[in-house]
């Protein structure tokens, strides 16, 4: 079953915590995701539409529930899902994520065996995917192609800065907008996170 575009809609924080959990399905790979960042609408500077739409960001602006799929440095494509309504640009990067299914695949397109971390970084997720930049705006609550399915409640839910936005004003930069699922070996950088104080030890709602 598809994640409800309802948990998609609302502030990029609040679908995050929604995501954790949830499943990345494509070709007969599973991924659980373990560990998201919030990039919110409304002045956050580590956003990439805070300067307003580009034809790179198009996707941020809605609506809720497309892939947001990027080229970082060159190097690494990075699977963000959008959120909130439709004009209010806002997205979730998918930083970590454990497989479910179809590990063969995923070692196939990474070139070297799964194991513990690794799909613990945002470029490991894509390309255990196989995704590239011609994703980007691709329907993920749709049938066919990528999609995302709802996984099962999680406890335990850690929070802290983002990672490498060195860029961003300071209040954004410290901002505890980063989530994942502690004991997870595909979470990246733990040090850093800490028990959830609001809301981390409950089921998802909804």
């Amino acid at each position: 079953m598809h994640v409800p575009r309802a948990w998609l809609e609302g502030d990029a924080l609040v679908a995050a915590r929604h995501l954790l959990g949830c499943l990345l399905v494509r070709d007969g790979v599973v991924l659980r995701i373990v560990e998201v960042e919030a990039y919110r609408h409304g002045g956050d500077t580590a956003s990439h539409a805070h300067r307003g739409p580009t034809p790179r960001n198009a996707p941020m602006w809605g609506p809720p529930g497309r892939a947001y799929v990027y080229l970082c440095y060159g190097l690494h494509h990075l699977l963000n899902v959008t959120t909130e309504p439709e004009g209010r640009a806002a997205a979730v990067l998918i930083r970590g994520a454990e497989v479910v299914e179809g590990a063969d695949v995923v070692a196939a397109r990474r070139g070297r065996p799964v194991t513990a971390g690794s799909l613990a970084g945002p470029g490991k997720v894509a390309q255990a995917l196989g995704l590239d930049v011609r994703w980007s705006g691709e329907d993920l609550l749709a049938p066919g192609g990528l999609e995302l399915r709802r996984g099962t409640d999680v406890r335990d839910v850690l929070v802290g800065p983002r990672i490498g936005i060195d860029y961003a004003e300071p209040v954004h930069r410290e901002a505890p907008w980063r989530l994942a699922l502690a004991g997870s070996r595909q979470v990246a950088r733990v040090r850093g996170l800490r028990p959830d104080p609001t809301d981390g030890h409950g089921p998802r709602a909804g």
